[in-house]
């Protein structure tokens, strides 16, 4: 069952399909290249809400459909939850 979609080849980050709760296993599916992967949620992630793929640290960006949404403003583990509370827009 997939729990995580990745939207773009390059995106470090995947939106949640389902409620995802903390310590699950979820596999994440490519849309774009149909590659599958695995992420644990390190917290518990809200149906169509974005988990980390990879570590982040402050004023790296995150990628969803191949472009640059936002910035980083307090680190990011992998499987952890990515939302207002540690990103905000490029666009102000």
């Amino acid at each position: 069952m997939v729990h995580f979609l990745v939207h773009g080849k390059n995106d470090n980050v995947a939106v949640a399909v389902q409620n995802v709760r903390a310590g699950t296993g979820g596999l994440c599916r490519n849309m774009e290249t149909g590659e599958e992967t695995r992420v644990d949620a390190a917290m518990d992630i809200p149906l169509g809400h974005k988990v980390a793929l990879a570590p982040f640290k402050v004023d790296d960006g995150i990628i969803k459909y191949n472009h640059d949404i936002g910035r980083v403003v307090a680190p990011i583990k992998a499987g952890e939850h990515v939302h207002v509370h540690n990103v905000k827009t490029r666009r102000w």
